[in-house]
């Protein structure tokens, strides 16, 4: 493959100049992270190191400190002396982590109608209210940031620290997951979950809201399931 080729092959990633938030290792990591999550780099897709490096205008170093990052998390392989890979979804640890996920959120919610803070409910209801939004305007990136913002006010509220670096552990590895299934038949389904869930919090209903939760991660792995049979080659596992 010509450098040229490379380079195009790289074209959705934007330089990231001389200033932005946080390290450079920091800054690469959150940009390979997102091209992985957003299909850009695609399951079992080679990546050029040099390439990257060259588009990014960063140096080595940065670049694989990123991609050992993204090994832990699970989004990449790194084959001695044959180079590194994205990694193809493994149905097995989709299905772990979202029992992790359904086992420990439908404890927070069921917790949180019996107890929570004043302030909880306000914040859900305006997060409901840009999922509309987003959802009303096609806006599919827009709606799967609301939704990580979703779970995050309720984990918060929570308050275990634990608990919610439990959550976020199991949920790096179904980002992608989230991003293939996002269609607007998706998105409005998603929705209407999250406010069965808030609507049991505001009634104070403890098992409501720990079903709804439940009922809403399901839906997660039942659709995955679907999806996988008709687009096998994303999957490692099938």
């Amino acid at each position: 493959m010509s450098d040229v080729t490379v380079k195009a092959s790289y074209a959705f990633l934007e330089p990231l100049g001389m200033t932005g938030r946080g390290g450079t290792t920091e800054r690469v990591l959150a940009v390979l992270r997102e091209a992985i999550i957003g299909f850009e780099l695609a399951p079992g897709e080679d990546i050029d190191k040099l390439a990257i490096c060259e588009r990014l205008g960063v140096s080595r170093f940065p670049v694989s400190e990123a991609l050992a990052r993204l090994q832990a998390e699970g989004l990449v392989e790194i084959l001695p002396q044959r180079g590194t890979r994205v990694s193809r979804i493994r149905l097995a640890e989709v299905r772990q982590s979202m029992f992790i996920r359904r086992a420990l959120e439908a404890q927070a919610v069921r917790s949180l109608a019996r107890d929570h803070d004043d302030r909880l409910l306000p914040a859900l209801e305006r997060n409901l209210r840009y999922q509309q939004a987003a959802a009303e305007a096609g806006d599919r990136r827009g709606f799967h940031l609301l939704d990580l913002e979703f779970h995050l006010i309720l984990l918060d509220a929570l308050s275990f620290a634990r608990v919610k670096a439990a959550v976020e552990a199991a949920r790096a590895n179904l980002d992608r997951v989230r991003r293939l299934l996002s269609s607007p038949r998706h998105i409005a389904l998603t929705l209407v979950d999250h406010q069965a869930i808030v609507s049991a919090l505001r009634a104070g209903d403890a098992d409501a809201a720990a079903r709804a939760m439940e009922a809403h991660l399901d839906t997660v792995i039942t659709e995955l399931v679907a999806f996988a049979a008709e687009n096998p080659t994303l999957f490692e596992d099938l």
